[in-house]
């Protein structure tokens, strides 16, 4: 009959050497089915079954027993498989045989001795050697995690020997996927366990009989003799002798053992000694302990020994224990005053500062570490500011040094001009060109520099600072230790208290931050008290438009920084008010050098008139303003929480004022322009635009203009002022917010009206004055007397003289701007019509032939300015006519008409000026 199943083969076995009672583990194939199963295991001919632990198929624990041979094998017999083989041995180790007198340093573990004697286990029988696998099934370790089990059981765990011994997290954690009926075969292994070990205390009485029946056997063979003597005197003759006999046997063992018994007094004085210092060898080296700690930098460790050495010993009233104690107590004093003197230390990290405020909590240091950080971090960041300030103001004293920052498209204080240069050259056809490279490298002013230092080391330290204060209002500066012990509420119940004093240190961060920066950029800003703290500048000369635009950026960067932090915006509102102050300054600075530099327009005035009669100064000076206000616009722009810089009244009228001031400057550069003696112009440059074909060429022959030539140019540019560049300005000051813009167009046109119409009388006074003057003596010339003249033979050549110089004026004026022709002729016509018309006014009385030669000079004049006339020379026209004689016969007439024809068409070429195939508008 062929078996179940293959007989059991050992293949290995660890330790595969070592001495008697030796716990090995076996391995192999086919060991069993259970722990039934196994029947029979012999290591080197000792059976070892009684100590056997089936674990598994695979695998049994057991320890090896006191065998004959010192190598063998390892033979294991199971019902289902019979006796198995090996292909593995165990060497047995002869052990040290220690008698009972000899001096040993080991000490033998008495609580699981084994008596080699008796072949038992002394005290605890061999089911409580703590077996690793109690139910004797396979184990299956389950995937659960560790953290997940603790948190399920809390205070329990899987170690069976454990007094919190939870069966079903050991269930969970090692037979989470075994079967129904494994685990049924596994309470019926612990039920035969538990057999066993009721067996076992039977066992151990039984294996005793021999000896009890031995005893009880020798007393009643002597009490049997006692009875059949029946005498006292054997009975006191036995009892005698049995006393002397013990007597001498106690002597003797206590003169053998007394040497023995003393050593073993000494012995138990010394391990219970060493007992105590195995015991408590925590709070005797924790002095050490902590010290060694403390230098390698473990706080938490350090923390961790004492808060337990504390729960431990902190109310012990063993006197060694308390000097222990105290040793511990003098060295975390010094820690407390170690930490406290790093948290307090400058810089730091947040996260270093946390750490140690976190470390005194645990410590119970006294007072509030974490306000007397936030009071030392304030004081530094107060200091650093100061420091940066005291830093580069000596430095601007020691030498006047500019630090390389930015590439700006313009100088230190740039001028608007600069970025015309392409404009003019192309649209006026001129070489006009800027003084400076647009890729010249600008460097920044020292307050410039100092500004972004100090903006720089606020946002970068401020941060931290508030992080501080907000952690330390919720709580989470301290570790789970202060919660329990209610730290955490006292520390939110001071920051409660203490909210104004952080509250009052971050308005003086901020007004110190303030400060600073108006004592670098607004000096006059500051309290007389305050400029030696804060100021302490030389100013030299104010910063450009531009350099205030670049702090006002920085400035805004800063603030926006501030303001992510969360910080309530009472406290940074004073920043805002600084920021409100640049941008006014800016914007006046800006104005003011806008107006220095159209002031030096005039130096620039190259005389290059175009076909419409304009320089290019107009076009400079309206690029010159939209420059200005373009280089403006991130000033002009709010920001979030910003105010309009013309909310204040003062602004605005400072603003108007600077405008019209503005145009006020231009307005007096041409006029100066215009006005300048010929002598002070310099004509090395002028030129004329090609470009123009009806040039009478007088200009291009000198290369020179006159006075009255530039009185023209002059006129042409203002009225191109009044009509264009004014208006585009004022859109532009619109578009730009700026207040009062209605005023500033008004007050402009005003002053600039006032300018064209100074400049029109005066060129007119050049003008008409000669030809008006010249009148009266060509009229009377040969003694012309109007009673006495001879019949009529044309005009005569005082008026056509006078014709000649008009048309003078129209081709001057014509050659600027044609334009201006009407209303300058309108104005010379109106000059000539009035002297007439007094002349003939003045005469008392005319001939016949008289007043015919005076009526053919009146209607040749004004036939030939006939496109020129305005009410005013109409009516100086019909006073003269009117002071004349009627003509009373048809012949009269007839030759009047033929002598006026007969003037036309001899001077048809020269009256050629005076006639238009469209009528112009006539200007009064």
């Amino acid at each position: 009959m062929s078996r179940a199943r293959q007989p059991p083969l050992v293949t290995g076995i660890s330790p595969n050497e070592g001495i008697s009672w030796t716990k090995v583990t076996i391995r192999g194939e086919n060991l069993g089915t259970g722990p039934t199963d196994l029947i029979g295991l012999t290591i080197c001919g000792h059976n070892c079954l009684l100590t056997a632990e089936w674990m598994s198929a695979s695998k049994i624990v057991c320890r090896v027993g006191q065998a004959k041979n010192d190598k063998g094998d390892i033979i294991v017999t199971t019902k289902s498989g019979g006796k198995g083989t090996s292909t593995v041995s165990f060497k047995l180790l002869k052990p040290e045989k220690i008698g009972i007198l000899d001096q040993s340093a080991v000490w033998v573990d008495e609580m699981n001795y084994y008596d080699m004697r008796t072949d038992r286990n002394k005290g605890i029988p061999p089911l409580s050697l703590r077996p690793a696998n109690p139910l004797g099934i396979e184990i299956d370790k389950g995937r659960f995690p560790q953290k997940d089990l603790e948190a399920l059981f809390p205070g329990m765990s899987a170690d069976f020997t454990s007094e919190n011994f939870s069966a079903a997290w050991y269930l969970i954690e090692n037979h989470s996927t075994t079967s129904f009926d494994q685990l049924k075969t596994a309470v019926v292994n612990l039920k035969k366990q538990a057999n066993k070990k009721n067996e076992g205390s039977l066992a151990y009485v039984k294996g005793g009989l021999s000896t009890f029946f031995e005893a009880q056997d020798a007393l009643s063979a002597i009490h049997q003799k006692l009875e059949a003597d029946g005498t006292e005197k054997v009975e006191g003759s036995m009892t005698q002798k049995l006393e002397n006999v013990l007597n001498r046997a106690s002597n003797t063992a206590d003169t053998l053992f007394q040497e023995v018994l003393g050593r073993k007094d000494k012995a138990d004085s010394t391990r219970n000694a060493l007992n105590v210092l195995q015991r408590f060898k925590f709070l005797f080296n924790l002095p050490l302990n902590i010290e060694r700690n403390i230098q390698k930098g473990d706080y938490d460790v350090v923390i961790n020994d004492y808060e337990k050495a504390k729960s431990l010993f902190g109310k012990t009233e063993v006197q060694v224990f308390k000097k222990y104690y105290a040793e511990v107590e003098t060295r975390i004093e010094a820690l407390r005053e170690l930490l406290l003197d790093k948290l307090l230390e400058t810089p730091s990290t947040l996260h270093d500062q946390k750490r140690y405020i976190r470390y005194l909590s645990d410590l119970h240091a006294p007072g509030d570490p974490a306000w007397q950080c936030i009071g030392a971090q304030h004081q530094w960041i107060l200091q650093l500011m100061h420091n940066c300030k005291e830093s580069y103001v000596k430095e601007q004293k020691g030498k006047d040094i500019f630090y390389p920052m930015l590439d700006l498209d313009s100088d230190v204080r740039p001028s608007p001009m600069g970025h015309l240069s392409q404009t003019a050259s192309l649209k006026r056809g001129s070489s006009f060109q800027s003084g400076r490279d647009d890729a010249w490298r600008y460097k920044a002013p020292q307050q410039v520099v100092f500004v972004e230092k100090l903006t720089k080391l606020v946002v970068s330290q401020l941060p931290n600072f508030w992080k501080l204060w907000i952690s330390y209002v919720n709580g989470s500066l301290f570790s789970e230790t202060a919660e329990k012990s209610g730290q955490m509420e006292r520390s939110k119940k001071n920051a409660r208290q203490r909210q104004n004093d952080f509250k009052k240190m971050i308005q003086e961060v901020m007004h110190s931050l303030v400060k600073l920066i108006r004592g670098a950029l607004l000096p006059y800003s500051l309290r007389e008290g305050e400029s030696r703290q804060y100021g302490g500048w030389e100013m030299k000369s104010e910063l450009s438009g531009q350099w205030l635009t670049h702090v006002i950026q920085t400035v805004r960067l800063s603030s926006e920084s501030l303001t992510a932090l969360e910080i309530p915006n009472d406290m940074l509102q004073i920043i805002q008010d600084l920021i409100l102050d640049l941008r006014v300054r800016c914007i006046i600075v800006t104005l003011q050098h806008t107006g220095e530099d159209i002031k030096r327009l005039a130096e620039k005035e190259d005389w290059v008139v175009d076909n419409e009669g304009l320089t290019s100064l107009p076009s400079q000076f309206e690029q010159c303003i939209i420059h200005s206000l373009q280089s403006l616009k991130t000033v002009l722009d709010c920001k979030p929480g910003e105010a309009s810089v013309f909310q204040q009244q003062k602004t605005q009228e400072d603003v108007c004022q600077l405008s019209i001031g503005i145009m006020q400057v231009f307005i007096d550069c041409l006029e100066q322009l215009s006005t300048k003696p010929d002598g002070d112009i310099d004509t090395a440059h002028l030129s004329v635009d090609v470009a123009s074909p009806d040039l009478f060429g007088s200009i291009h022959e000198d290369l020179s203009l006159s006075s009255e030539q530039r009185l023209l140019i002059a006129l042409s540019n203002c009225r191109y002022l009044e009509r264009h560049t004014f208006l585009n300005i004022a859109e532009h000051f619109e578009k730009h917010g700026f207040q009062g813009v209605e005023k500033i167009t008004q007050v402009s046109m005003e002053s600039l009206k006032e300018l064209d119409q100074r400049l029109f009388e005066m060129y007119i006074e050049f003008k008409a004055d000669p030809i008006v003057g010249s009148l009266e003596p060509g009229i009377y010339a040969g003694y012309f007397d109007w009673k006495d003249c001879l019949v009529p033979a044309g005009v005569r050549n005082y008026l056509k003289e006078a014709l000649v110089n008009v048309i003078a004026v129209h081709a001057e004026v014509f050659t600027i701007s044609k334009d201006l022709v009407p209303r300058v002729m309108s104005r010379v016509v109106e000059a000539v019509s009035e002297e007439l018309s007094r002349l003939m006014q003045c005469v008392s009385s005319f001939s016949k032939n008289g007043a015919l030669q005076a009526r053919l000079e009146i209607c040749a004049l004004r036939d030939t300015v006939a496109i020129y006339l305005t009410p005013e020379s109409n009516s100086s026209f019909k006073q003269a006519l009117e002071a004349l004689p009627q003509l009373s016969s048809g012949t009269d007439k007839k030759l009047l008409e033929e002598l006026l024809n007969k003037f036309k068409s001899s001077m048809h070429l020269q009256l050629t000026c005076f006639q238009s195939s469209s009528s112009a508008m006539m200007k009064t």
